[in-house]
């Protein structure tokens, strides 16, 4: 991480507690921050005690001039968010620009879109930091997260979710997947990770449940959008009737891991880090 000193961290906030989580740990630091929450994103009034700003996704001029009025010149993006249609931006001069910069990554997958984003915001003078950067212990090691642990099945869904993120991933599509008895119940693609769960319960089958598996995309900018797991993804892997949870160690965003952990301990579900290129579902996991 560059040496910002005591310069202000700018944080482009989306949905969820990762942004806060983020000036805390800034604030830890001793660095303040200013979070800049995208409307239709951030909850409004989830910010009240860090200085912070709002602005819509097409007023590009608007966030550029509150962080720079903020003396941020190294940013943060992070919390969920949804992809809008192009009609829904209604851009500014300054976001038609961009959106002419970024041209036809506008229409390949997210992590082509970031990266083109980071490569505007580096053009205005703007550094582009991963959220570990702030955060260090938020990318887990490999190994179990919590108390369960996956048995042979659980580890065949796991190689078979393996196999079949990659090849999303290949082609810029999504993160995750959710397979049951070596059967695909559900991809992650524009819906994100909840609405996914939340349709893979539809389609659940008798017997042992299924596997979450998450996986960074090949080659994909480490700076944002990478994996992310806390206490909802745990709620709705239980909803679903799932088993457990397989992230990529070292690549996975965990959000309040300690809650997280109860939560999944109480629900009897496993969470694990695993390196996928290293993966042998014949080799036990153990803590």
């Amino acid at each position: 991480m560059s040496d910002g000193g005591a310069e202000p961290l700018g944080i482009i906030a989306g949905g969820g507690d990762l942004p806060l989580r983020l000036a805390q740990g800034a604030q830890a630091a001793g660095r303040p921050v200013f979070i800049l929450g995208i409307e239709g994103w951030a909850e409004p009034g989830s910010f009240g005690a860090w200085p912070h700003g709002f602005a819509r996704l097409g007023a590009g001029r608007s966030m550029l001039d509150q962080l720079q009025a903020h003396g941020c010149r190294q940013l943060v993006i992070a919390g969920r968010a949804k992809r809008p249609s192009l009609t829904a931006i209604r851009p500014d001069a300054v976001t038609a620009r961009a959106l002419a910069k970024i041209g036809t990554a506008y229409f390949s997958g997210d992590d082509g879109l970031m990266k083109a984003i980071i490569r505007f915001l580096a053009e205005e003078g703007f550094e582009v930091l991963p959220v570990q950067d702030v955060l260090h212990d938020i990318l887990p090691g490999p190994g179990p997260l919590g108390a369960a642990l996956p048995d042979a099945m659980a580890r065949a869904d796991i190689a078979r979710g393996i196999a079949v993120v990659r090849a999303l991933g290949a082609v810029d599509v999504g993160q995750g997947c959710v397979v049951q008895q070596g059967m695909v119940l559900a991809v992650e693609a524009i819906e994100g990770t909840d609405a996914m769960l939340a349709r893979a319960a539809t389609l659940r089958r008798d017997g042992p449940g299924g596997v979450l598996v998450k996986l960074t995309k090949p080659g994909q900018d480490r700076r944002v959008d990478l994996p992310t797991i806390g206490p909802l993804t745990v709620a709705g892997a239980a909803a679903a009737g799932l088993r457990g949870i397989a992230v990529e160690a070292h690549g996975t965003l965990v959000v309040d891991r300690e809650r997280m952990v109860q939560a999944a301990d109480q629900a009897g579900i496993f969470v694990t880090a695993i390196r996928p290129d290293k993966f042998n579902p014949e080799e036990e996991i153990t803590p």
